[in-house]
Protein backbone atom coordinates (compact mmCIF):
# COMPACT_ATOMS: atom_id res chain seq x y z
CA UNK A 1 0.00 0.00 0.00
CA UNK A 2 1.08 3.34 -0.81
CA UNK A 3 0.49 7.23 -0.55
CA UNK A 4 0.49 9.45 -3.36
CA UNK A 5 1.11 12.86 -1.94
CA UNK A 6 0.76 16.77 -3.27
CA UNK A 7 2.42 19.83 -1.45
CA UNK A 8 1.01 23.52 -1.63
CA UNK A 9 3.88 25.66 -1.76
CA UNK A 10 7.10 25.25 -2.32
CA UNK A 11 9.02 27.69 -0.71
CA UNK A 12 11.97 26.49 1.33
CA UNK A 13 9.66 24.13 4.02
CA UNK A 14 8.37 23.08 0.83
CA UNK A 15 10.47 22.06 -0.71
CA UNK A 16 12.56 20.02 2.40
CA UNK A 17 9.34 18.24 2.80
CA UNK A 18 9.83 17.16 -0.90
CA UNK A 19 13.31 16.25 -0.24
CA UNK A 20 12.46 13.83 2.83
CA UNK A 21 9.37 12.54 1.64
CA UNK A 22 11.70 10.77 -1.93
CA UNK A 23 13.12 8.43 0.97
CA UNK A 24 9.99 7.00 2.19
CA UNK A 25 9.70 4.10 -0.21
CA UNK A 26 5.59 4.04 0.14
CA UNK A 27 5.02 8.08 -0.87
CA UNK A 28 5.06 8.84 -4.23
CA UNK A 29 4.86 12.80 -4.84
CA UNK A 30 2.84 13.24 -7.70
CA UNK A 31 2.33 17.07 -7.59
CA UNK A 32 3.44 20.76 -6.43
CA UNK A 33 1.74 23.81 -6.55
CA UNK A 34 3.15 27.28 -5.97
CA UNK A 35 2.96 30.83 -7.40
CA UNK A 36 6.17 31.23 -8.66
CA UNK A 37 5.94 27.83 -9.93
CA UNK A 38 8.08 28.94 -13.22
CA UNK A 39 11.16 29.02 -10.92
CA UNK A 40 10.76 25.05 -10.04
CA UNK A 41 10.95 23.27 -13.08
CA UNK A 42 14.66 22.06 -12.69
CA UNK A 43 14.10 21.26 -9.24
CA UNK A 44 11.02 18.96 -10.06
CA UNK A 45 12.63 17.32 -12.52
CA UNK A 46 15.53 15.79 -10.41
CA UNK A 47 12.71 14.95 -7.96
CA UNK A 48 10.31 12.84 -10.90
CA UNK A 49 7.48 15.28 -9.72
CA UNK A 50 5.20 14.62 -12.28
CA UNK A 51 2.87 17.92 -11.81
CA UNK A 52 3.60 21.34 -11.25
CA UNK A 53 0.93 24.31 -11.18
CA UNK A 54 -0.01 27.89 -9.88
CA UNK A 55 -3.19 26.33 -8.85
CA UNK A 56 -3.47 24.41 -5.58
CA UNK A 57 -6.99 23.34 -6.66
CA UNK A 58 -5.44 21.14 -9.27
CA UNK A 59 -3.67 18.79 -6.34
CA UNK A 60 -7.01 19.41 -4.64
CA UNK A 61 -9.28 18.10 -7.46
CA UNK A 62 -6.99 15.08 -8.60
CA UNK A 63 -8.40 11.79 -7.51
CA UNK A 64 -4.59 9.82 -7.66
CA UNK A 65 -3.60 12.04 -4.48
CA UNK A 66 -4.66 10.90 -1.23
CA UNK A 67 -2.96 13.41 1.13
CA UNK A 68 -1.41 17.21 1.05
CA UNK A 69 1.25 19.15 2.84
CA UNK A 70 0.26 22.80 3.35
CA UNK A 71 3.64 24.94 3.22
CA UNK A 72 2.05 28.02 2.11
CA UNK A 73 1.48 31.28 3.87
CA UNK A 74 -0.28 31.55 7.29
CA UNK A 75 -2.99 33.72 6.19
CA UNK A 76 -3.73 31.00 3.37
CA UNK A 77 -3.98 27.99 5.38
CA UNK A 78 -7.73 28.02 6.74
CA UNK A 79 -8.87 28.12 3.69
CA UNK A 80 -6.81 25.40 2.36
CA UNK A 81 -7.25 23.13 5.11
CA UNK A 82 -11.28 23.31 4.61
CA UNK A 83 -10.86 22.76 0.82
CA UNK A 84 -9.10 20.01 1.35
CA UNK A 85 -10.92 18.27 4.17
CA UNK A 86 -13.78 18.34 1.83
CA UNK A 87 -11.60 16.84 -1.32
CA UNK A 88 -11.27 13.69 0.83
CA UNK A 89 -7.51 14.87 1.21
CA UNK A 90 -5.30 13.87 4.81
CA UNK A 91 -3.76 16.95 5.29
CA UNK A 92 -0.14 18.25 6.96
CA UNK A 93 -0.05 21.63 7.58
CA UNK A 94 2.61 23.97 9.01
CA UNK A 95 2.35 25.62 12.04
CA UNK A 96 0.40 28.14 13.30
CA UNK A 97 -3.06 26.69 11.50
CA UNK A 98 -4.48 30.50 11.16
CA UNK A 99 -3.48 34.23 12.89
CA UNK A 100 -7.38 34.06 14.74
CA UNK A 101 -8.98 31.25 17.10
CA UNK A 102 -12.19 31.33 14.90
CA UNK A 103 -10.59 30.43 11.78
CA UNK A 104 -8.59 27.63 13.52
CA UNK A 105 -11.78 26.42 15.04
CA UNK A 106 -13.25 26.26 11.80
CA UNK A 107 -10.79 24.46 9.93
CA UNK A 108 -10.79 21.70 12.68
CA UNK A 109 -14.33 21.52 12.32
CA UNK A 110 -14.15 20.77 8.82
CA UNK A 111 -11.42 18.54 9.38
CA UNK A 112 -13.60 16.57 12.27
CA UNK A 113 -16.40 16.26 9.83
CA UNK A 114 -14.25 14.97 6.94
CA UNK A 115 -12.97 12.06 9.16
CA UNK A 116 -9.58 12.70 7.45
CA UNK A 117 -6.35 12.79 9.39
CA UNK A 118 -4.55 16.05 10.31
CA UNK A 119 -1.00 16.93 11.57
CA UNK A 120 0.60 20.26 12.39
CA UNK A 121 4.14 21.03 11.30
CA UNK A 122 5.08 21.35 15.26
CA UNK A 123 8.47 19.54 14.17
CA UNK A 124 10.81 19.84 17.55
CA UNK A 125 8.25 16.88 19.30
CA UNK A 126 9.70 14.95 16.86
CA UNK A 127 13.29 15.71 17.88
CA UNK A 128 15.15 12.59 19.45
CA UNK A 129 16.70 15.02 22.38
CA UNK A 130 13.01 16.07 23.28
CA UNK A 131 11.42 13.03 22.83
CA UNK A 132 13.92 11.46 25.34
CA UNK A 133 13.11 14.20 27.87
CA UNK A 134 9.37 13.36 27.57
CA UNK A 135 10.32 9.96 27.72
CA UNK A 136 11.88 10.65 31.00
CA UNK A 137 8.97 12.50 32.26
CA UNK A 138 6.36 9.95 31.19
CA UNK A 139 8.19 6.99 33.07
CA UNK A 140 8.84 8.76 35.96
CA UNK A 141 13.02 9.06 36.34
CA UNK A 142 12.77 12.78 37.08
CA UNK A 143 9.79 12.23 39.40
CA UNK A 144 6.78 14.71 39.72
CA UNK A 145 7.47 17.84 37.31
CA UNK A 146 8.22 21.43 38.96
CA UNK A 147 9.85 23.06 36.74
CA UNK A 148 10.50 23.49 32.71
CA UNK A 149 12.59 25.82 30.99
CA UNK A 150 12.94 26.32 27.19
CA UNK A 151 15.75 28.57 25.63
CA UNK A 152 14.80 29.53 22.12
CA UNK A 153 17.03 31.98 20.03
CA UNK A 154 17.69 32.21 16.65
CA UNK A 155 20.92 33.78 15.00
CA UNK A 156 19.70 36.48 13.16
CA UNK A 157 16.44 38.16 12.85
CA UNK A 158 14.43 36.99 9.73
CA UNK A 159 13.93 40.00 6.93
CA UNK A 160 11.48 43.05 7.89
CA UNK A 161 8.83 41.56 5.09
CA UNK A 162 8.70 38.46 7.20
CA UNK A 163 8.28 40.11 10.63
CA UNK A 164 5.71 41.83 8.96
CA UNK A 165 3.34 38.95 8.19
CA UNK A 166 4.71 36.73 10.55
CA UNK A 167 1.81 37.69 12.97
CA UNK A 168 4.32 38.37 15.31
CA UNK A 169 7.14 36.64 17.57
CA UNK A 170 4.95 34.52 20.27
CA UNK A 171 2.65 33.53 17.00
CA UNK A 172 5.72 32.65 14.68
CA UNK A 173 8.66 32.24 17.43
CA UNK A 174 7.31 30.74 20.65
CA UNK A 175 4.23 29.20 19.32
CA UNK A 176 6.96 26.01 19.00
CA UNK A 177 7.83 26.62 22.49
CA UNK A 178 4.52 26.26 23.79
CA UNK A 179 3.38 23.55 21.64
CA UNK A 180 6.71 21.92 23.39
CA UNK A 181 5.63 22.98 27.04
CA UNK A 182 2.82 21.07 26.83
CA UNK A 183 4.16 18.08 25.13
CA UNK A 184 6.96 17.51 27.50
CA UNK A 185 4.30 18.08 30.89
CA UNK A 186 1.55 16.51 29.61
CA UNK A 187 -0.37 18.93 31.73
CA UNK A 188 -2.19 22.09 30.00
CA UNK A 189 -1.34 25.61 30.51
CA UNK A 190 -3.74 27.67 32.83
CA UNK A 191 -2.36 30.83 32.89
CA UNK A 192 0.33 33.05 31.04
CA UNK A 193 2.26 36.21 32.08
CA UNK A 194 4.47 38.03 29.22
CA UNK A 195 7.18 40.18 29.10
CA UNK A 196 8.79 41.94 25.91
CA UNK A 197 11.25 44.01 24.45
CA UNK A 198 12.98 45.60 21.89
CA UNK A 199 16.53 44.86 22.23
CA UNK A 200 17.80 44.01 18.77
CA UNK A 201 16.53 46.04 15.91
CA UNK A 202 14.20 49.21 16.29
CA UNK A 203 13.12 48.64 13.20
CA UNK A 204 11.18 45.60 14.56
CA UNK A 205 9.52 48.00 16.73
CA UNK A 206 8.01 50.07 14.16
CA UNK A 207 6.80 46.78 12.62
CA UNK A 208 4.70 46.55 15.65
CA UNK A 209 6.87 43.13 17.54
CA UNK A 210 9.50 42.58 19.99
CA UNK A 211 12.12 40.99 19.27
CA UNK A 212 13.22 39.66 22.79
CA UNK A 213 10.64 37.89 25.34
CA UNK A 214 10.00 35.90 28.14
CA UNK A 215 7.07 34.02 29.33
CA UNK A 216 6.14 32.16 32.48
CA UNK A 217 3.69 28.99 32.24
CA UNK A 218 1.16 27.93 35.21
CA UNK A 219 0.18 24.23 34.35
CA UNK A 220 -2.64 22.61 35.33
CA UNK A 221 -0.48 19.78 37.47
CA UNK A 222 0.75 23.25 39.37
CA UNK A 223 4.02 22.73 37.54
CA UNK A 224 5.64 26.36 36.57
CA UNK A 225 7.41 27.08 33.19
CA UNK A 226 9.60 29.76 31.50
CA UNK A 227 10.79 30.34 27.89
CA UNK A 228 12.71 32.81 26.55
CA UNK A 229 13.78 33.85 22.97
CA UNK A 230 15.39 36.45 21.20
CA UNK A 231 15.63 36.92 17.37
CA UNK A 232 19.37 37.53 17.91
CA UNK A 233 21.96 34.76 19.61
CA UNK A 234 25.05 36.26 17.78
CA UNK A 235 26.47 32.65 18.88
CA UNK A 236 24.51 30.58 16.30
CA UNK A 237 21.10 28.57 17.07
CA UNK A 238 20.62 28.16 20.49
CA UNK A 239 18.32 25.41 21.48
CA UNK A 240 17.60 23.91 25.06
CA UNK A 241 15.47 22.50 26.97
CA UNK A 242 15.08 21.11 30.91
CA UNK A 243 12.82 19.38 32.89
CA UNK A 244 13.33 19.63 36.85
CA UNK A 245 11.12 17.40 39.43
CA UNK A 246 11.14 15.62 42.53
CA UNK A 247 13.39 13.38 41.88
CA UNK A 248 15.75 14.58 39.42
CA UNK A 249 16.47 17.03 36.18
CA UNK A 250 16.50 16.24 32.62
CA UNK A 251 18.47 18.72 30.25
CA UNK A 252 18.27 18.44 26.51
CA UNK A 253 21.48 20.78 25.44
CA UNK A 254 22.55 22.62 21.57
CA UNK A 255 23.45 20.36 18.87
CA UNK A 256 27.42 21.34 18.04
CA UNK A 257 29.05 20.43 14.83
CA UNK A 258 31.65 18.13 16.99
CA UNK A 259 31.19 17.33 20.97
CA UNK A 260 35.21 17.94 21.21
CA UNK A 261 35.95 20.15 24.31
CA UNK A 262 39.33 21.79 23.82
CA UNK A 263 40.70 22.42 27.87
CA UNK A 264 44.31 24.30 28.10
CA UNK A 265 45.83 26.07 30.76
CA UNK A 266 44.41 29.14 28.85
CA UNK A 267 40.82 28.42 28.12
CA UNK A 268 38.16 25.84 27.97
CA UNK A 269 36.49 25.59 24.37
CA UNK A 270 33.92 23.72 22.42
CA UNK A 271 32.19 24.33 19.20
CA UNK A 272 29.71 27.02 18.61
CA UNK A 273 26.28 25.54 18.29
CA UNK A 274 24.81 24.90 14.77
CA UNK A 275 23.72 28.13 13.01
CA UNK A 276 20.61 27.25 10.91
CA UNK A 277 17.30 25.72 11.90
CA UNK A 278 17.54 23.30 9.04
CA UNK A 279 20.73 21.88 10.16
CA UNK A 280 19.64 21.56 13.83
CA UNK A 281 16.22 20.22 13.33
CA UNK A 282 17.03 17.67 10.44
CA UNK A 283 15.97 14.49 11.75
CA UNK A 284 12.95 15.82 13.39
CA UNK A 285 11.55 17.19 9.92
CA UNK A 286 12.25 13.76 8.30
CA UNK A 287 10.75 12.16 11.66
CA UNK A 288 7.56 14.21 11.24
CA UNK A 289 6.81 13.29 7.41
CA UNK A 290 7.26 9.91 8.51
CA UNK A 291 5.10 10.18 10.85
CA UNK A 292 2.45 11.41 9.01
CA UNK A 293 2.50 8.73 6.34
CA UNK A 294 2.78 6.07 9.44
CA UNK A 295 -0.46 7.49 11.31
CA UNK A 296 -2.30 7.38 7.66
CA UNK A 297 -1.27 3.99 6.50
CA UNK A 298 -1.71 2.28 9.44
CA UNK A 299 -4.62 4.60 10.82
CA UNK A 300 -3.41 5.36 13.55
CA UNK A 301 -3.67 8.89 15.32
CA UNK A 302 -1.16 11.57 14.65
CA UNK A 303 1.37 12.33 17.22
CA UNK A 304 0.66 16.63 17.04
CA UNK A 305 -2.84 17.13 15.91
CA UNK A 306 -5.41 19.68 15.29
CA UNK A 307 -6.52 20.42 19.30
CA UNK A 308 -2.90 20.47 19.75
CA UNK A 309 -2.00 23.17 16.97
CA UNK A 310 -5.52 25.25 18.30
CA UNK A 311 -3.88 25.29 22.22
CA UNK A 312 -0.38 26.34 21.50
CA UNK A 313 -2.41 28.84 18.97
CA UNK A 314 -4.77 30.00 22.50
CA UNK A 315 -1.10 29.99 24.39
CA UNK A 316 0.40 32.67 22.14
CA UNK A 317 -2.71 34.70 22.13
CA UNK A 318 -2.57 34.95 26.41
CA UNK A 319 0.90 36.10 25.76
CA UNK A 320 0.20 38.74 23.68
CA UNK A 321 -2.88 39.84 25.67
CA UNK A 322 -0.37 40.01 28.60
CA UNK A 323 2.01 41.77 27.10
CA UNK A 324 -0.54 44.59 26.11
CA UNK A 325 -2.37 44.47 29.81
CA UNK A 326 1.19 43.43 31.24
CA UNK A 327 -0.71 41.24 33.54
CA UNK A 328 -1.23 37.46 33.94
CA UNK A 329 -3.88 35.96 31.02
CA UNK A 330 -5.82 32.90 31.88
CA UNK A 331 -6.29 30.44 29.18
CA UNK A 332 -9.61 30.21 30.02
CA UNK A 333 -10.39 33.89 29.09
CA UNK A 334 -8.75 33.44 25.61
CA UNK A 335 -11.61 32.29 22.71
CA UNK A 336 -12.48 32.37 19.25
CA UNK A 337 -14.79 35.21 19.70
CA UNK A 338 -11.84 37.62 21.40
CA UNK A 339 -9.22 36.88 19.20
CA UNK A 340 -11.15 37.66 15.50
Amino acid sequence: MGLTVGIIGAGRIGRLHADHLRFISQVRVKSVSDVAIHHLESWARERQIEVLTADYRQILMDPDIDAVLICSPTNTHATMIKEAALAGKHIFCEKPISFTLRETEEALEAVEKAQVKFQVGFNRRFDPNFRKVRDLVQNGTIGVPHILRITSRDPKPPSMDYIKSSGGLFMDMMIHDFDMARYIMESEVVEVSAYGAVLVDPAIEEAGDIDTAVVTLKFANGALGVIDNSRQAVYGYDQRLEIFGSKGSALADNHRPTTVEVSTSEHVSKDKPLYFFLERYTQAYMNEVSEFVRAILTNQPVICSGFDGLQAQRIAEAAKKSLEAGIPVKLEAVNSAASV
